[in-house]
């Protein structure tokens, strides 16, 4: 390779390496900002495409079994991770622990795992990475908004308290169809404010959380009922498993439809039908008659 290519492509490289350093840095604002200060339109707010509110909530006036139910239904290592659950990833990708996820695997061979079963990580999502999503990304599924969602998640565990990251997410995060926050879902659902609601209200807002505009206790109430009832046994101490969003995913698929066959009309029809064949055939009987 010649001096001007190697030099090209260090150009290259270095500029990379800077836009990557300016994303890291500049997303604005920072997550130290959000110590202090509450977001006035969220990322995902703004991609709802219409006018959207919420009442911010101070963790103490939020209810701390809703507390207690969310983290039990969305991210139960949330008091001891560090923005991305580890634990929970491998357990998603190689959830029987024999197919490489191990330290004497090799590096790229786990590589090469994660990357082939990607798709079963979406539903390891973390809390905080759940809070980076809703404050600054977008709910698009590609490998690099992942990537993005988890270097920002571990920036938010380093500037704020968890806390302080519980507090943001449950004032901001969609409850159903222009219901945004903690408060204004226990208002609208039970009518109560969110420090009233009692362990049955409390599990089926955090039952609501994996799919807000599919299921909440207004629409599709069936399976937010059944995802409830998993939380409050987890909650009571029942060893249950508590599928991830992603495998709800097929809940609410609409199977194909197969259009039944209907065979060609007959040249001839039995007599016994009284009907004049050649009339049919033109068209002077309609099918409908028969």
């Amino acid at each position: 390779m010649s001096d001007a290519k190697r030099r090209n492509g260090q150009r290259l490289a270095l500029g990379l390496a800077g836009l990557a350093a300016v994303w890291l840095v500049g997303v604005w604002p920072p997550p130290l900002w959000w110590r202090s200060h509450w977001p006035r339109c969220t990322a995902m707010m703004r991609l709802r495409g219409t006018a959207v509110s919420y009442q911010p909530s101070a963790l103490n006036r939020i209810s701390p079994l809703l507390q207690r139910m969310v983290i039990i239904g969305e991210d139960s290592r949330f008091r001891t991770h560090h923005g991305i659950d580890v634990a929970e990833i491998a357990d998603a990708v190689d959830p029987g622990g024999g197919d490489g996820l191990n330290p004497g695997g090799g590096a790229w061979r786990t590589a090469r795992i994660v990357w082939q079963r990607r798709d079963r990580i979406r539903g390891a999502s973390t809390i905080t990475q759940q809070l980076a999503k809703n404050l600054y990304l977008s709910p698009s599924r590609s490998a690099l908004r992942k990537l993005k969602e988890a270097v920002t998640a571990v920036r938010l565990e380093l500037a704020l308290p968890k806390d302080r990251i519980l507090e943001l997410y449950l004032s901001l995060v969609e409850w159903g169809p222009g219901i945004w926050g903690a408060e204004v879902a226990s208002r609208q659902y039970f009518g109560v404010p969110a420090w009233q609601l009692d362990e049955t209200q409390a599990a089926a807002l955090a039952a609501t959380l994996p799919h807000p505009r599919t299921s909440n206790p207004v629409f599709s109430p069936a399976v937010m009922l059944a995802r409830r009832d998993l939380i409050l046994a987890r909650y009571h101490g029942v060893p249950v498993y508590i599928p991830p969003e992603e495998e709800l995913d097929s809940l609410f698929a609409i199977p194909a439809i197969t259009p039944p066959v209907i065979p060609p009309l007959p040249d001839t029809l039995p007599d016994s039908l009284g009907m004049d064949t050649g009339a049919v055939k033109r068209g002077r009987i309609r099918r409908d008659s028969m």
